[in-house]
Order: C-alpha cells, then structure tokens, then sequence
C-alpha cells in the first residue's frame, strides 16, 4: 500500500508486508519496521540490509546503488532517488501525523532555540494544555522524559515521536529546529502553526560555505511548506532579512537596547527588561494597540527575557489571548509569578549559599558567550573566571573569536577540553590561548588544564566569596565524545563535587 500511495518502483514481493515504523539505524530497529538505507560519508546504509532484516524489518527503502547492495539480503526493496528527501512525507504516513491535531511550534536560530522552546512549553503547562517538547536536551511526552541525542531528530524519530505524543494527549509541541535540520529534512512532513526567529552569529561554519548560506538554511523554515505563520527578533541584523524574504505572515518583537533603533522603532511587540535578580529577569512585553503584560522568567540575562518575551508573541500568534497568558503566569498560594521552567545546564547554578557561585552553560558560539557572561558579572561583586573548551571536529574558524570574547569578558580563564572527538584536544587548546591572548592590552590571568575534572577543580581553588565561575560547553550534556567513544560525564556533577572538596558544600 506504501509503494502504490507514492507510486514507489519496487523489487521483491509486497503482498501481506505490514509496515508499522521507519528507522535509519539497526540500534533503533523494532520488528515491522521499514529500514532506511542512506549513502553516508563512509558507507551505504543499504549494506546494513540483512542485519536489519535479522532484527525484523520487513522491507528497504533506498536508491539505486543501495537496491544494488542489498540485493541478497532478502528484503524486498523500494526505490527512490533521494531517500532523506522522501523520509518526512513517508513517516508522515505511516505513523499517520501529517494532518497532527496539536498545534506545532518550531524555533530556529543560533543561539536561544533550546530556552525558548522550554519557556514556551512552561507557558503552556500553565495554561493549562498537555504539552511536547523536542530540544537539544530532552524530548517531553506529557510528564516523560527522554534524552535527545540530536538538537532536531532524523525525521523518521521526528514523526514517532509525534505519534507518540498523540497517544498522550499531548495538545502543543514545541519543536527546535535547527539549519543542519531544514538542510537534511528532518522536518519534512511538519507544517507548523507558528515558526520563529531568535538571532543568528558565528556558528556552524563547517557545514555551510559562509554566513550566507548558513542564513539560508535558516529561512527555509519561514516557507509554507514549514510554517503557517512567524514571529522574528530583530535584535540582529538577520531578523530584518528574515522578515524580507519570508514567504509567510510575519510579526516582529525587539529589545530595548540591543535592537538597532529604526529596528525598535518598527517592532510590532517591544521587550523591555525592568528588574534583575540572581533568580529571575522581570519585563514588559508590550504590543499592538498598547496591550502590555509584565512578568518574569527564571534565568539571568536580558536575552533571555527576550526568549521569554518571543515565546509569548508565538502564542499570541497561535490564537491564545495575551490577558489569558498574563493571568496564567500570576502568581499563587504555591508559586512566585512569573514563568515556572527549569532548563537543564542553560545559566544553571549548581552552588550553594557559601562561597563563589558557578554556572553551567551549553553556550557554544562568540555570541552566546558575550551574553552569558555579562549576565554572570551583573551579579558578581567579586571577579569572574570563565572555564571552556572547544569542540573537536566542528567549526574550527570561530575558536579565536569564542576565546577573544571569553577573555575580554572575564578576570581569569581557565581553557580546556570539551568533545575533542578525534581532534588532537592539545592542538585545540593551543588555538584558544592564541584567540585569547587578541583581546587584552595586557596578559590576562589564564590556565590550560587538561582534563575538564581538573580545570573545574583549578577554578574553584582560585575562587573566593562573591566570585562567580562561568563554565560553559557542557552544559546539560552527560558524556564527552573522544575519539568516538561517548563516555559518562557531566559538569554539573563535576563543578558539585569540586565546591565540596574545597570546603564550600
């Protein structure tokens, strides 16, 4: 049935085949799948055929070369030119998401996806809806939590999990998207409700020839074939070419202070922070007609008031009454007002009342770090030590400016390993200490410490009251990748453990 609804060509009989799941991976495999086969970088997935029949598939979609690998591995095979292509629109159909009744939220952009997919998601658990949630962190069923092991899922995952979700009630998704996700369609088949916009900087320049074409990547999401309707930030430069070019109705939300002034001044929603603490940003999201809500989100950082505030516009364009989200985040008997949403390893504070206070942060680009750390100095009286890495295999071009920016934004840093992958981890430390050595007019307090167990401990022994350790790369993330291998790590079991062995508890 599968073959005749998309007029597939086939080898092998189709008579009696049920296909109940798709998958690209024997790992993932479950007995009635249909197998994927894609040519990868290294080899055929259509040469994992017959291990995949072993573990029950019951038929193969790949291309020509694959149909010709997979010749004898006993499965009837169909064909289609571009198997990624055509995996969306295949999973929509068979796990039968393709017209999904929940409504569908996709945030896209450098930095500030994963916080406004969570703030987004917290708001509607506030309001009231059984809620979804696909982010770099954690995917959410309803009240299940899973690990994600990519920002945006292949689109087969992507579909099964929509399934999934349906079966528990859920009634609004929240969805990162990331470019790597729009430029190898692991969203095909998603018409979203409403798709935005947060920023976009230095990032990923190994899998996109420059800016451009990363930019590009981006605005596919704002196309009807992705989204029904967008919200973009204007805050850089990027969101006033994001609304000229989208394809789809548009509304736009700046902050004050950090969007251009002709930006702010053509903003339909304007964001405008009013209190900072060390537990929550407060602001006034204020939009058309003079309608205006004042609330507060959990985290240190104007940007991420901004993720707060772009959340709430991406409701509002969902049909949801700004009035009925305001009163939904009032406070009551049980809870402060404000935005209730714990963000794993996102500005997390993992210390205690006693001595310095250190943060645990997944930021990863120039951009992401300039802004954490002015956040973490706001509430320092002492002085701030900034430990990272880079990682191995993946956008060298930005590693000086992530180091020039760390140390022009701290008072001692303290440079080490992340994921070196199969990168010589000396080599990429050696780059970060040239990077940083550009942005002070005299030596800056700096240490190589090799591995990150030690470095934390080295910053926490340097470190009095009233200082604050910002470490970021590692953020939520439980392992480290060296040379393939994923082994058990995390950071905020690390930085615990090291306040307690200096005394700090």
């Amino acid at each position: 049935m599968l073959a005749q609804e998309f007029g597939l060509e086939h080898r092998g009989p189709l008579d009696g085949i049920e296909v109940t799941g798709v998958t690209l991976g024997t790992g993932d495999l479950h007995p009635g799948d249909l197998f994927v086969g894609i040519r990868g970088a290294n080899i055929h997935g259509a040469s994992y055929a017959a291990r995949a029949k072993e573990g029950g598939a019951v038929a193969l979609l790949t291309d020509a070369a694959g149909a010709g690998i997979a010749a004898d591995a006993g499965l009837p095979i169909l064909i289609v030119d571009d198997p990624r292509g055509a995996l969306g629109e295949l999973s929509a159909w068979v796990y039968r998401t393709a017209g999904s009744s929940a409504l569908l939220f996709g945030t896209t952009g450098t930095n500030g996806k994963t916080s406004t997919s969570y703030l987004l998601e917290a708001v509607l658990r506030q309001l009231g809806l059984v809620t979804g949630l696909s982010s770099t962190a954690e995917r959410h069923i309803g009240e299940l939590t899973v690990v994600s092991r990519l920002t945006t899922p292949e689109a087969s995952e992507m579909h099964a999990l929509l399934a999934r979700m349906r079966e528990a009630g859920v009634r609004a998704v929240a969805i990162e998207v990331s470019a790597q996700a729009l430029s190898r369609h692991r969203i095909d088949g998603l018409i979203f409700d409403v798709v935005a916009f947060t920023n976009l900087s230095h990032d990923h320049l190994d899998d996109y020839l420059d800016m451009e074409d990363y930019f590009q990547a981006k605005l596919a999401l704002f196309d009807p074939e992705h989204g029904k309707r967008g919200v973009v930030c204007l805050d850089t430069a990027w969101g006033a070419r994001v609304v000229s070019e989208s394809r789809i109705p548009v509304t736009t939300i700046a902050t004050v202070g950090h969007a251009a002034p002709a930006d702010l001044e053509s903003a339909e929603w304007v964001v405008e922070v009013l209190d900072e603490r060390p537990v929550y940003t407060e602001f006034r999201l204020t939009g058309p007609d003079g309608r205006f809500l004042i609330t507060r989100e959990p985290l240190i950082g104007w940007h991420m008031a901004a993720n707060a505030a772009l959340a709430i516009v991406m409701l509002v364009e969902a049909g949801f009454e700004l009035e009925a989200i305001g009163a939904a985040l009032e406070g009551d008997a049980e809870h402060e007002p404000g935005i209730r949403a714990y963000l794993p390893g996102r500005t997390e504070r993992v210390s205690g009342d006693r001595g310095p206070s250190v943060y645990v942060d997944f930021g990863h680009s120039p951009d992401a770090f300039e802004n954490t750390l002015a956040a973490v100095r706001r509430f320092t009286t002492g002085r701030t030590i900034m430990v990272f890495g880079a990682d191995g295999d993946r956008d060298a071009t930005k590693r000086h400016e992530m180091a020039r920016v760390a140390a022009q934004g701290s008072d001692i840093l303290v440079i080490t390993d992340h994921h070196p992958r199969f990168e010589d981890p000396a080599s990429i430390r050696k780059t970060l200490l040239e990077g940083a050595k550009l942005a002070a007019d005299q030596p800056l307090e700096t240490y190589e410490v090799s591995p990150p167990e030690m470095a934390i401990r080295k910053a926490v022994s340097l470190a009095k009251e009233g200082d604050s350790i910002l470490w970021a790369g590692p953020g939520h993330q439980d392992y480290r990748d060296i040379r393939g291998v994923r082994t058990p790590y995390s950071a905020r079991d690390e930085a615990r453990a090291a306040l307690r062995e200096a005394g700090w508890g």
